[in-house]
């Protein structure tokens, strides 16, 4: 077998004694992680501008076509796992190069289309159409796109440096972000609120061609990578990677402790760390969007140099004790974090839920729990219609039983309001408009009365703790780092390189796409159900120790495995 320039006879990657990265390095390192630029460029981008988009591709009143425009949305994460079968199964067959050298073409290419795509005016239902098919590609091609990235960078690694190497793919998010939303400010700026909400809002998503037309650039320059040339050399490939993969009872053991005992928990904490934490400041403590966003902005910024960190350190004392310890640490830590955030950045609202407590009285067997991960569901129950509106005020509540059938009261201070049984519309996606009316003047009634009681409608600027709240957000991101930071590392280190691409991807992308994607919906439900503020925090501390609980038990170290074993 010819030796391929930077490999020993029996295929190794030499590892070179100077400790900075080559040229060569730094372009597998770049090249492999602007498709993950893509990911998040593109998940902000549609996130910020789903009420624009909601407005040019569906019809309905506001309500319904953003519902249609979130769940197009959330098709791009459904899909995920699919599209991990289909490009980790080429990428094994084929290569790791060609094969992520579609995905990115694919993801770039849908992304900038929504750009030039027509509205619901111009082309009637062919709008949405292929709008979800669009996010839909999206995601197919980004479950192929992660697992070829991180397999591909911790080929090219040297000994002792897979987690410093793969760690830079994990800093990628908070290039997407900022530069979002840098080029929505930038747009919105130049163009005026009118002009973007017309036609400007276009152009960030056409832009993305830029990133397309380099990434693709470096990426047609690259070499296949060591551990599959090698293993291709000596016709080693597999010729069945899904059967492989999922069929064989050990390497199915290895892919289902990867999801339960690594990525599972991984996934809540990013998503608690960065997206739940967003969502809490604006949704709950009622922070303005754009202080919020700031916030998190200063925390991501603050943090990120710790996704090399810990890949680094990972390199020195393994990757597992890392990983799991930010879980459990992270478990532990919820609840008072989150309270500390309450008081920090509201505390007219930390006030208002001591001194005035609230309290649903119903037949609480009618009280359901609201989880919806479609966003159609609507429920109709008097109990139902109270505590989700409370919730949605950040009211926390107690719940009083009432005799069957009765329906429910809300009770606040020395004042009582009734609910209603609400009727849906025939297509079952919102309420008829005889219950929207009660709705609205419930509404009112409620909102008059927990002002009254203390209850804030927003957060005073002039009392949110700033430097605090910033610390707060940055030991959340910084749970990120331990977790994420090794993970791409250690996914790869554990399974063979001939079903490599396709094991590692499958675990990775249910654990982020289904357990974390579902994390604000399931989150509400709970909150909603119990009446506390932090009772969604229940949901990824409860994963987090699944994970923490299963990967102590069952996982091994990774650091020290030979990553161009075939078998």
């Amino acid at each position: 077998m010819a030796i391929t320039p930077g490999m020993t006879a029996d295929g190794r990657k030499v590892v070179p004694t100077s400790k900075a990265l080559t040229k060569e390095e730094r372009k597998v390192i770049f090249a492999s992680s602007l498709g993950t630029v893509f990911e998040w460029y593109d998940f902000y981008l549609y996130g910020s501008l789903a009420a624009i988009i909601a407005k040019q591709f569906f019809i309905g009143d506001p309500t319904t076509t953003f519902i249609f425009a979130l769940l197009a949305f959330a098709a791009g994460f459904i899909v995920r796992p699919f599209g991990a079968l289909v490009f980790g199964r080429l990428g094994d067959m084929i290569g790791r190069k060609y094969t992520f050298l579609v995905t990115i073409l694919i993801m770039g290419a849908s992304t900038f289309l929504v750009g030039l795509l027509p509205s619901y005016a111009q082309i009637g239902i062919a709008a949405p159409i292929i709008l979800v098919t669009l996010r839909i590609l999206q995601g197919l091609a980004l479950g192929g796109e992660y697992g070829g990235a991180a397999t591909y960078v911790a080929e090219h690694a040297p000994e002792g440096k897979r987690g410093f190497f793969t760690s830079w793919i994990q800093t990628t998010a908070t290039m997407g972000l900022f530069l979002s939303l840098l080029v929505i400010l930038g747009v919105r700026t130049a163009m005026g609120e009118d002009e973007f909400q017309a036609w400007g809002w276009r152009i960030p998503f056409l832009v993305s061609v830029l990133l397309l037309g380099v990434s693709v650039w470096i990426r047609m320059s690259m070499n296949e990578s060591p551990a599959f040339a090698k293993m291709k050399a000596e016709g080693k490939t597999s010729k069945a990677p899904l059967s492989e993969a999922f069929l064989k009872p050990k390497n199915a053991k290895i892919v289902l402790l990867a999801l339960i005992g690594l990525t599972m928990g991984q996934a809540v904490v990013w998503y608690t760390g960065q997206f739940y934490a967003l969502f809490f400041l604006t949704q709950t403590l009622k922070v303005d969007g754009a202080t919020a966003n700031i916030l998190i902005a200063i925390s991501l910024l603050l943090a990120t140099p710790f996704f090399i960190f810990f890949g680094i350190l990972s390199d020195k004392i393994g990757r597992k004790m890392i990983i799991l310890g930010g879980c459990l640490i992270a478990a532990a830590t919820y609840f008072p974090i989150f309270g500390a955030l309450t008081h920090y950045a509201n505390p007219q609202l930390e006030a208002a839920l001591k001194n005035s407590p609230v309290v649903v009285i119903a037949d609480t067997s009618t009280c359901n729990f609201q989880f919806d991960m479609t966003g159609t569901r609507v429920f109709t129950d008097s109990c139902d219609i109270a505590t989700r509106m409370l919730t949605g005020a950040s009211v926390s509540y107690t719940k009083q039983e009432a005799p069957p059938g009765t329906v429910a009261r809300i009770k606040i201070g020395d004042k009582e309001f009734s609910s209603f049984e609400g009727t849906k519309t025939p297509d079952g996606l919102k309420f008829d408009a005889a219950s929207k009316a009660k709705e609205t003047a419930m509404k009112a009634e409620i909102g008059e009365a927990i002002k009254a009681a203390g209850y804030p409608a927003k957060a005073d600027p002039e009392q949110i703790n700033k430097p605090m709240v910033v610390l707060l957000l940055f030991i959340l991101v910084l749970y990120v780092t331990m977790v994420y930071g090794p993970i791409a590392a250690m996914l790869v280190e554990m399974f063979p390189t001939r079903i490599r691409y396709t094991s590692m991807s499958l675990p990775y992308h249910i654990g982020n796409g289904w357990f974390g994607g579902l994390l604000p919906t399931t989150a509400f439900a709970l909150v909603a159900f119990k009446g506390d503020i932090y009772y969604g925090l229940w949901y990824p501390i409860v994963v987090a120790l699944i994970t923490f609980v299963i990967g102590m038990l069952f996982v091994k170290e990774t650091k020290d495995n030979d990553i161009y074993a075939t078998d």
